[in-house]
């Protein structure tokens, strides 16, 4: 009511008349002279001088002009970055993935989410999944991209895309001069596996690969989370390893990637999220999401 009253007031101060202002405010008069009268009783000091035919701006009220201007103005921009907040075309939006998701459909998603609302600030994070899935129950982060399947009952999410899980080899391994390799054509070679994190992700994809091809594979390697490394690991001979295909996509020194036979299932990524967050900032990422939300484990 204190900025309204200084609303009036600089219509009349500008005016310097009440019936003027009041139809500039769309008002009554009478109403318009109360609260011009409740603002000088809040301020102790008289603002128009009344006593001639021409209402005049009293010293105490040609100082309160420019004071009140500068008020208003703040209090409407003020108000307009709040909307802005609200509607999400402004803020913070933290977002954490684990670092393979940039090489597939995080990158484009981020691109277009950046174009469309300049105003957030993108906060990125790479984590391994566990440690994103703690940060997004704490509040730490907004939303988390990472590989399904999630057994987490707690949280929603979307799918991003899905993918193919490729198989990587060193060059010159005489399985490369194939178009496709089923993995019983390499059962017998050392294997490098991603790690076994408290999220199933993508070692549970693909250590279902290897059971829908009826191989158990020889571990020359495990505990690697970083696909990078995997792949860096390949080139050096140390052993194969089944990655997504978005990872293999730019291409490694030293290896060469072929489609897998029983690949059947793709892989999939997906954002999770606290569910009833009331970012605007979230609401306008999940937007650009293809999908419904999953208020639960994806089977």
């Amino acid at each position: 009511m204190r900025y309204r009253r200084l609303g009036y007031f600089v219509a009349v101060a500008e005016e310097l008349s009440f019936t003027r202002a009041a139809q500039r405010l769309h008002m009554a008069q009478p109403p318009l002279s109360q609260q011009i009268a409740a603002l000088e009783k809040d301020l102790g000091a008289v603002l128009f001088d009344r006593s001639r035919r021409a209402v005049r701006l009293t010293a105490a009220g040609a100082a309160l002009l420019p004071e009140a201007r500068r008020l208003l103005t703040d209090y409407e921009e003020t108000a307009r970055r709040v909307r802005r907040v609200a509607e999400g075309a402004v803020g913070r939006l933290a977002v954490g993935f684990v670092p393979s998701a940039i090489h597939g459909a995080l990158a484009p998603l981020l691109r277009a989410y950046g174009t469309a609302h300049p105003g957030v600030e993108l906060v990125l994070t790479e984590r391994p999944p566990d440690a994103l899935l703690r940060a997004v129950h704490d509040g730490r982060l907004d939303v988390a991209v990472l590989y399904l399947p999630l057994r987490e009952p707690d949280l929603a999410q979307r799918r991003i895309s899905s993918e193919d899980l490729v198989l990587a080899l060193p060059v010159g391994h005489p399985a490369a001069e194939s178009a496709t390799v089923s993995l019983a054509d390499v059962a017998g070679e050392p294997f490098v596996l991603p790690e076994q994190h408290d999220v199933p992700g993508l070692h549970a994809a693909v250590t279902a690969l290897f059971a829908d091809a009826g191989v158990a594979p020889r571990v020359a390697q495990r505990g690697v989370w970083l696909v990078q490394t995997v792949l860096g690991l390949v080139a050096a001979g140390v052993g194969l390893a089944v990655v997504p295909s978005s990872v293999a996509a730019p291409g490694h020194r030293g290896v060469v990637v072929r489609p897998v036979r029983e690949a059947a299932h793709p892989v999939e990524v997906a954002a999770v999220w606290r569910p009833g967050d009331p970012s605007a900032a979230l609401a306008r990422l999940l937007d650009l999401l293809p999908g419904a939300v999953t208020p639960g484990p994806t089977a």
